[in-house]
């Protein structure tokens, strides 16, 4: 059966509908796209590969050893695929090799208070999916403090965050990038799959203008 999608508009990443983890706790405020992946990193615009630098110099110390203290080097955070940070994550510079380098690290949504605008289109966009949750953000960060290897739910269609009993917030969406998550599909993907009704509309105004 038809799925009314060609080939020309197939998703250009895995449409994004619910993920349930564990999640990885950095609680600071203005976590900076420099501290994601620093500058000196940007060198390349291959997508792969770039996990290994995310949060680069708080990992390893000068030598280039890990810190063992460092959240994303604990053995007991590994797999992990939601990160949980404080306020106006993202901010700096805009570049989206911080969004690739998280999804290259392994996460799918990243939680925190609030967001900076362009890396939050920027993370959208590439299907890592932002959800800012506000004032809730600080019984997040207790919880997981005292539950580290506690479950964390985000639901797309329903826009809920959910973790322990009791503990389920709304959080916001516009619909254009909802669509685009749980379609997979980017802004050309979703101008190609309109194809048949442009070509239907340019038929009809052809034959209009005879």
């Amino acid at each position: 059966m038809s799925t009314g999608v060609t080939h020309a508009t197939s998703a250009v990443r895995a449409p994004w509908t619910q993920v349930t983890s564990a999640a990885v706790l950095l609680a600071h405020d203005d976590i900076d796209t420099d501290q994601i992946i620093p500058a000196r990193f940007l060198t390349t615009t291959q997508r792969a590969g770039l996990g290994q630098y995310c949060f680069n110099d708080w990992r390893y110390d000068e030598s280039g050893t890990p810190r063992a203290a460092f959240a994303l080097n604990r053995p007991e955070n590994v797999g992990h695929r939601i990160l949980v940070a404080g306020a106006n994550f993202g901010c700096g510079s805009s570049r989206e090799h911080a969004p690739w380098a998280l999804l290259d690290a392994g996460f799918e949504a990243v939680v925190a208070a609030s967001f900076a605008d362009i890396f939050r289109s920027n993370a959208n966009r590439n299907g890592l999916l932002t959800v800012a949750i506000g004032e809730h953000i600080g019984a997040l960060h207790e919880w997981l403090r005292t539950t580290p290897d506690g479950l964390v739910t985000i639901e797309l269609e329903s826009q809920r965050i959910a973790w322990s009993t009791g503990h389920s917030v709304h959080f916001d969406v516009d619909a254009f990038t909802k669509h685009g998550l749980l379609t997979g599909l980017d802004e050309l993907g979703m101008l190609l799959a309109e194809l048949p009704i442009i070509h239907t509309w340019e038929t009809a105004n052809a034959r209009e203008g005879t």
